[in-house]
């Protein structure tokens, strides 16, 4: 049984293979390059493990939020695939995976979401996977929701981009931070996996995307100046 899961979400490229041998997974910088090297380098991913397209049973892919382009890139390749193959599909929240890899029970995910702008979102360890502490959203850094008690971990590139300012809003609720950390296709496959064995996959036209909010640019009056 082989399972394909790939993370396009932020300027890096993740892919992960879980095959009979064991999990292969790989990351690269790309920046804005995903649409030319994914399948590249997934083909080249398949052949290391030595399966073929046709053993797949199922893709998983970072549904977001993060890169609008990324993000479009990863699932049009997700649906393609599995279309293909006629094997179902699984989105993974991209703040969730980012959680999965903390090696943390409390976690607060954050990415940059540009625009000065991040997403976020709280988890706890709950069992074998993980429970959403409030809802995701997309929010200014200042207004980072605050928990109630100390203890979490965060991670993602929105304590890279606004270090200074999360750093004041969270205070002592932060035990820890993981700045460096992005989305992993490694992370998305294991929180993907059990949700394949429970019969969750779905077909491949019904793959979803959460963007978090429409607006992608910040028209020219709205930019900080320079």
């Amino acid at each position: 049984m082989a399972y394909l899961a790939l993370d396009t979400s932020t300027e890096h490229l993740s892919l992960a293979l879980s095959h009979n041998g064991g999990v292969i997974a790989h990351d690269w910088h790309v920046g804005q390059r995903h649409a030319e090297q994914t399948l590249p380098r997934l083909e080249a991913l398949l052949a290391e493990a030595g399966v073929a397209r046709a053993d797949l049973e199922g893709i998983a892919f970072g549904m977001g939020p993060g890169s609008f382009t990324g993000l479009r890139i990863g699932c049009g390749i997700a649906q393609g695939l599995g279309f293909g193959l006629g094997v179902p599909v699984i989105g993974v929240s991209t703040l969730e995976a980012l959680a999965q890899g903390a090696g943390a029970d409390r976690v607060i995910a954050c990415l940059d979401a540009r625009m000065q702008q991040v997403y976020v979102a709280r988890y706890l360890r709950d069992g074998a996977g993980w429970r959403e502490d409030g809802e995701a959203l997309v929010c200014n850094p200042d207004a980072v929701p605050v928990p109630p008690d100390a203890g979490w971990v965060g991670v993602g590139s929105g304590f890279a981009a606004y270090a200074d300012v999360l750093a004041a809003r969270l205070g002592d609720r932060l035990a820890a931070t993981e700045a460096e950390r992005f989305p992993l296709a490694r992370d998305v496959l294991a929180l993907a996996l059990p949700r394949f064995a429970a019969g969750l996959g779905r077909p491949a036209h019904e793959a979803t995307l959460v963007y978090l909010r429409d607006k992608v640019a910040l028209k020219t009056h709205e930019r900080p100046a320079k």
